[in-house]
């Protein structure tokens, strides 16, 4: 059993083709610009849209431990009482309340896989793991990786690489490609908006290039953080220095998005107020262009 978070079917930017990707709990970095909050506990969580609220008490009735209150400025939770049964969200008419967190089988995992294989053999796609951490659930994700090569089934996972070595072998030995994160050169940086130093990232992204495995690379370029020409030069040199390179590094511009799902969740998005900024299109050729100029292949999104 795993806790999967979201499935996204008929996905185009993870990875070759159309893919299904899969979304799983838990994250050793808590970055401050975090697009999944939802997705970095270890556990389920509760999401509360106040705006969906009718007010209707059918929550509070059905909550077997009386952990909801409804005020003027709708729901409130006891997070003491609240033991995240989903019963409330179950019940509730305007799905106000969601449970962030389910447990499923590699069966049903499987047989869900299964139905998009039409969509992955015209396309060439697959099937993605991502979160969260996938490699934080090691023994899962690798018997999910082994059933999907049985069937043939392209296989990709998105990850940070915070993860024993023993593990990043392992993963590579029963996937296709990996999408890895690459936050900032700078360690002291990384531990300040992602919690975690970036130590053992850098040794593992070696590591895969070393394998000589197919990677891409995602930066994340966020003014304030890491779009200066001192780290993008840092990154291409350390990039470029390896035996082989990325097939694509994928710039991805800021945006705020964590924002909301921050709100449902009952907490604070960027709370020290770090400024943070989508970089000017000046700003993000000029990365391009740097990363172009060590013989790297870039691009926007992706």
């Amino acid at each position: 059993m795993s806790l999967i978070f979201d499935i996204k079917r008929y996905a185009i930017n993870d990875g070759p083709g159309i893919r299904i990707t899969l979304f799983m709990k838990g994250c050793p970095l808590s970055c401050v610009w975090c697009h999944n909050p939802e997705g970095i506990r270890n556990g389920k969580d509760k999401l509360y849209t106040a705006k969906k609220c009718l007010g209707c008490g059918t929550c509070l009735k059905v909550c077997p431990n009386g952990a909801l209150t409804l005020t003027p400025e709708g729901i409130v939770t006891d997070k003491q009482k609240c033991v995240l049964c989903g019963r409330c969200a179950e019940e509730c008419p305007a799905m106000a309340i969601e449970i962030s967190g389910t447990e499923y089988t590699a069966e049903y995992l499987m047989h869900e896989i299964e139905k998009e294989i039409p969509f992955m053999d015209q396309s060439g796609g697959g099937v993605t793991f991502c979160g969260g951490e996938p490699l934080l659930h090691p023994k899962f994700l690798i018997d999910m990786l082994k059933r999907c090569g049985q069937q043939g089934i392209h296989r990709v996972v998105d990850t940070t690489l915070l993860a024993r070595k023993e593990t990043v072998d392992e993963v590579m030995r029963n996937c296709e490609l990996l999408l890895i994160d690459l936050k900032s050169m700078d360690s002291t940086v990384h531990q300040t908006f992602c919690d975690v130093p970036n130590e053992l990232i850098l040794e593992n992204i070696r590591r895969v290039a070393e394998a000589d495995f197919p990677y891409y690379i995602r930066i994340p370029l966020i003014e304030g953080v890491n779009a200066d020409e001192k780290n993008i030069k840092l990154s291409a040199e350390f990039l470029a220095s390896l035996p082989r390179h990325p097939e694509i590094i994928n710039l991805l511009p800021y945006h705020d998005i964590g924002k909301g799902k921050h709100a449902k969740l009952g907490s604070i998005y960027n709370p020290k107020g770090y400024k943070m900024q989508t970089p000017s299109e000046e700003v993000q050729q000029q990365c391009i262009q740097i990363l172009t100029d060590y013989g790297l292949k870039a691009t926007i999104g992706g």
